[in-house]
């Protein structure tokens, strides 16, 4: 089943030192190219989750965002060196402009470093950071997936379409060579003039050459054979499906340079806009 390059993920966990959320947005591009924006603390994770990135993804331009919130509850210390070094410094200065006002404890405590947050531990928030990636990666291929799944089934109509025109075609095909041969000998009898047997059945012949377009029908049919066959495929299928649209578009523009009916004509036209709203779906397709 194909997968669909646009997709949107969203992971957030609350801890008790704080909060992480993981974004991803991912658009169609003709290879994998994937950029971070990371916390200063997290900088240093980037190479795994490229590796990650590349083990699961293989077309897709990604753009990923990591939002570290600490709690500002974390656990807190009281540093009493530092409030005795505040201290003994508040009295010598005191005593230096004979103030003896005395020291506001509540004043002490915003004073820099008097109280000390302590360091969250950097093997705990990598492991929540790159296990929580792992969620939401996760989450985006299957968003993936259901896009794909849906571009898979709008493909599959437009395959369909195809073969109920190759279909009525080749069903018509023997009607239109007949009526273009009786056109062909009517003109010449309005013409009122006498034209060897021979060289009419060559006219015939050579008429009758450009209007069939049973090797056109039969190579359509094996095109929408390989593309239905494609799609059940794994793994990256969107350069695959895009030449085989190429290759659809190449024979109706020859079944349409060969057309001699009108019928003909509006059959090329109508396999046209069929393989055209099929290639520009498959743009989207990994």
């Amino acid at each position: 089943m194909p997968r669909s390059m646009t997709g949107f993920a969203r992971n957030a966990q609350q801890y008790d030192w704080g909060t992480l959320t993981w974004e991803i947005r991912s658009v169609n591009h003709r290879y994998l190219e994937p950029a971070f924006r990371l916390p200063e603390d997290l900088r240093e994770i980037e190479p795994k989750l490229r590796e990650r990135i590349r083990k699961a993804l293989f077309r897709g331009k990604l753009e990923m965002s990591l939002t570290l919130q600490k709690e500002e509850t974390t656990d807190q210390g009281l540093d009493l060196n530092r409030v005795r070094q505040l201290a003994d410094a508040a009295q010598k200065i005191g005593n230096e402009l004979h103030d003896t006002a005395p020291v506001n404890p509540l004043e002490v405590l915003r004073w820099p470093g008097v109280m000390q947050q302590s360091e969250l531990d950097r093997d705990v928030l990598i492991d929540a950071a790159l296990t929580q990636f792992d969620v939401a990666l996760k989450q985006l291929i299957e968003h993936r997936e259901r896009e794909g799944k849906e571009l898979a089934q709008f493909i599959q109509q437009r395959l369909d379409g195809i073969s109920e025109q190759v279909t009525h075609l080749r069903a018509r095909l023997p009607e239109i060579l007949a009526a273009q041969r009786e056109k062909l000998q009517t003109k010449i009898e309005a013409l009122q003039v006498e034209l060897d047997p021979e060289r009419l059945e060559q006219e015939i012949a050579l008429l009758a050459q450009k209007a069939d377009v049973d090797e056109e029908l039969d190579r359509l049919d094996t095109h929408v054979t390989e593309v239905k066959h494609t799609l059940t495929q794994k793994n990256s299928l969107g350069r695959r499906l895009d030449f085989l649209m190429q290759e659809l578009n190449r024979e109706a523009n020859t079944l349409s340079s060969k057309a001699v009916v009108a019928e003909t004509t509006q059959s090329a036209v109508e396999l046209k806009v069929l393989i055209e709203q099929m290639r520009e779906q498959v743009q989207n397709i990994e």
